[in-house]
């Protein structure tokens, strides 16, 4: 037995974090009922402030979004979740005020739990209105169904909800512009243009071969690190994080056939073929949307995790344009010495490995250019 001293520390969820987070998780009408009253004391404000063109981050997780997300909310108009705004974010601007009359303290960055070298604080922008989505939508992360949302979907006190939540948000963080990085809102773009006409989307997408090697690294360290620490495995849980470890959900876009083949690979052990089937089943739906629909291939830029690294300063100039924000050079000029290929880990797949990827993606990878 590994004694706690040596479990990895990006895994350990504090005691209070956890109990909290499970009071939140446990009582969620409560909690939208409180955040209806918060709504109804903040009504005159929120009525004056419109919801322009949100931004929406989504793909499979390890194809750049987060980097994505840190540079489009360094713009100075755009507010967005932070890691901080959970448990309690049902009600942003109570905690909002309580916060205000705690101590201010500036701990020192800590590496994320992915272990990829970012550094994180408290008030990092994170992916954290899945919570909200799972409130009100209670199936969307079960693979035995279909999760997609689409300009059919109707949920009146989610919209009202989520509309206000997000005006909440643009007051207590004094920006403009929302934005959110969620996975998951993949399943959702028709949905979210049906709400909002005028959203912003960024689909990342990476090689398949590194973001195979990518996803399949975060698999083992998360599995490793929840079976060590199982408050985690609990943490993730109530935050709608289900991409890796020992409760993995993959997507469900359609094909029950497909999912069924891709978890089955996992459950034999061939995780590589396994996963490369997932990012040809998660990217083949996004390229028949776009291929389907204008309204969503005007809204949607997908964004190549190579280019970022390639050529920052075009792409983020590109992006920024997409996204409708101005553009002063700053963020090209921070971002473009920040942004480069990993250097944490390197590649040990086999030849017959790489093979696998490449016939189990290659017809997909090409509707992309790779």
């Amino acid at each position: 037995m590994i004694p706690k001293s040596q479990h990895p520390p990006e895994f350990r969820v504090p005691w209070g974090l956890n109990f909290f987070g499970s009071l939140v998780c446990r009582t969620p009408g409560f909690w939208e009922w409180l955040g209806d009253r918060e709504t109804s004391f903040l009504a005159n404000d929120l009525e004056r402030r419109p919801i322009s063109a949100p931004i929406y981050i989504c793909g499979l997780a390890r194809s750049g979004s987060t980097i994505l997300l840190e540079l489009l909310t360094s713009h100075a108009d755009v507010a967005t979740h932070r890691y901080i705004d959970f448990p309690p974010i049902y009600t942003p601007y109570l905690w909002h005020l309580v916060r205000r009359m705690m101590p201010r303290t500036r701990p020192d960055p800590v590496q994320r739990t992915h272990q990829d070298g970012m550094m994180v604080t408290a008030d990092s922008p994170e992916a954290m209105e899945e919570v909200l989505w799972m409130s009100f939508f209670p199936t969307l992360h079960d693979p035995l169904k279909i999760g997609i949302l689409d300009a059919k979907t109707s949920q009146a006190d989610f919209e009202e909800f989520y509309t206000d939540h997000i005006r909440k948000m643009l007051r207590i963080r004094n920006g403009t512009r929302y934005a959110a990085k969620g996975n998951y809102n993949i399943t959702r773009i028709g949905y979210l243009l049906t709400l909002f006409p005028d959203a912003r989307i960024v689909v990342p997408i990476r090689n398949p071969v590194t973001h195979v090697a990518s996803m399949h690294k975060q698999q083992r360290l998360f599995s490793k690190g929840q079976s060590l620490n199982p408050r985690m495995l609990k943490h993730l849980q109530r935050i709608g994080h289900f991409e890796f470890g020992l409760d993995r959900r993959p997507m469900n876009v359609g094909s029950e056939n497909v999912l069924r083949e891709i978890v089955d690979l996992w459950g034999a052990g061939d995780e590589i073929r396994g996963w490369a089937r997932y990012w040809a089943y998660i990217y083949g739906y996004v390229a028949d949307l776009l291929e389907s629909s204008p309204p969503v291939n005007s809204a949607v830029k997908v964004q190549k995790y190579e280019d970022l690294c390639d050529d920052a300063n075009n792409t983020i100039t590109l992006l920024l344009n997409h996204c409708q924000l101005e553009n002063d050079g700053r963020l090209s000029d921070e971002f473009s010495k920040r942004i480069h290929y990993p250097d944490y880990y390197k590649i040990t797949f086999t030849p017959e490995e790489i093979a696998s990827i490449n016939e189990e993606t290659h017809l997909v990878a090409a509707r992309f250019g790779y």
